[in-house]
């Protein structure tokens, strides 16, 4: 990492069928900061490796931390829907806190707006009695949306530790402009997450999901204002890269972090 001032974070989602075990030693080998652990499936669909109910899990992943020195930063992918349960979520966080992370992704993906803000506050609550700040991602196929939205619920959550989660993917296809980013108090933005693409947006919600989860450019690759955006953002901003490529999908995970730290080095150059 010798040169740049940002430090870098490999997220779960740009290679999302790792092992955490094998994401610590990607990040490692990559020569990543940090990585982001996905502990939370984001609907009942979605599967995961429940590291939050594995004790032996939970201890290997601290033992390989120790000794990559790779930290965890965030985990995720807490989706606030009408049949939400705080109390669900209390291992998660929990796990969270025992591997030193600092934040937690959460998406607002219930229409009923009173009952989103109390679930967003209430879960807000629980993760400061873990030392998390909740980082709440906007997402335009879900209920929140925009930036206005999600800052919004932000606002009327009344939360200390409630922070925005810039998807520099999602904020653009939102509408947003570089401007617009710019203007969000800085407090509430602790990290952002990185990645590339046209300009142009997919047309279809189905398109837009699909190139979110999987069909996303490395920086530099695309179209994307995303030197403007660091322009007016804190120069020391942690970055996430979450930059799942049909480019990149198939190679060793290790491989694919090195790849990806030599796009961010000549991207951040």
């Amino acid at each position: 990492m010798e040169g740049l001032v940002h430090k870098l974070s490999l997220h779960h989602l740009t290679m999302l069928d790792a092992h955490p075990l094998q994401l610590v030693d990607a990040a490692h080998a990559g020569g990543f900061d940090y990585y982001g652990l996905r502990v939370v499936a984001p609907t009942v669909a979605d599967s995961i490796i429940d590291v939050a109910h594995d004790a032996v899990l939970m201890r290997e992943l601290a033992a390989r931390m120790d000794a990559t020195g790779v930290r965890l930063l965030d985990i995720e992918a807490i989706w606030l829907q009408a049949s939400t349960r705080i109390e669900d979520l209390l291992p998660a966080l929990e796990a969270g806190h025992r591997l030193g992370a600092k934040h937690a992704l959460a998406v607002g993906y219930d229409d009923d707006r009173s009952r989103l803000t109390d679930t967003f506050s209430a879960l807000c609550e629980a993760a400061a009695r873990f030392e998390l700040t909740v980082g709440l991602e906007l997402i335009t196929y879900c209920p929140v949306g925009t930036l206005d939205d999600a800052l919004s619920l932000i606002h009327a959550s009344r939360q200390p530790n409630a922070r925005i989660l810039i998807d520099t993917l999602q904020v653009f296809r939102s509408g947003a402009s570089v401007e617009d980013i710019g203007n969000v108090e800085t407090r509430l933005i602790e990290y952002i997450q990185i990645c590339d693409a046209p300009r142009a947006s997919p047309a279809s919600v189905d398109e837009r999901r699909t190139e979110a989860r999987t069909a996303r450019l490395l920086p530099g690759d695309g179209e994307l204002p995303l030197r403007e955006v660091l322009a007016k953002l804190p120069a020391d901003l942690t970055l996430a890269v979450e930059a799942p490529t049909r480019e990149l999908r198939g190679r060793p995970f290790d491989q694919q972090a090195r790849t990806i730290m030599e796009r961010m080095h000549r991207f951040l150059a």
